[in-house]
């Protein structure tokens, strides 16, 4: 399994897109983490991908994460509530793998990408990595979280 987690980074190159926050998705900064899906509709791997995260709703739901597919231009919500979006500017702001490759993307609260990875990833890693992250921490301190 192939995955870069960027969180863990202990010098930013604040050159480098993936720590720039992503435009097309500016509307979810500080407010959700996205979870992005990309991959054509016909791909098994998406799939196992998306049985594996909204089997657990409210997981989903308890960390503020939106997931999106993005199948060639089309966006297709599969979780949490979203307004129109651009697929194209979502591949092209995250420097996602052309149509029909599979990728998954976790963008943070400061719209940053967090997590890369190029095959299905568990729902408990997931939150694992979330809730590892300072904001998650601080989030669950609140009371009502």
């Amino acid at each position: 399994m192939s995955k870069t987690l960027l969180y863990g980074a202990t010098k930013i190159d604040e050159t480098n897109s993936a720590y720039a926050p992503a435009e097309s998705l500016a509307a979810y900064q500080w407010k959700n983490r996205v979870f992005i899906l990309f991959a054509d509709k016909d791909n098994a791997r998406a799939a196992r991908q998306e049985n594996q995260l909204l089997a657990d709703r409210a997981g989903l739901d308890e960390r503020d994460i939106v997931v999106l597919k993005v199948a060639g231009g089309h966006v297709r919500l599969l979780f949490g509530a979203a307004g129109s979006l651009d697929g194209e500017a979502i591949r092209r702001d995250l420097e996602a793998p052309e149509e029909g490759e599979f990728a998954a993307f976790l963008l943070g609260k400061d719209g940053t990408v967090k997590l890369k990875a190029t095959e299905p990833i568990a729902s408990g890693e997931l939150f694992a990595i979330i809730d590892s992250m300072p904001m998650r921490a601080a989030e669950s301190l609140k009371p009502d979280k």
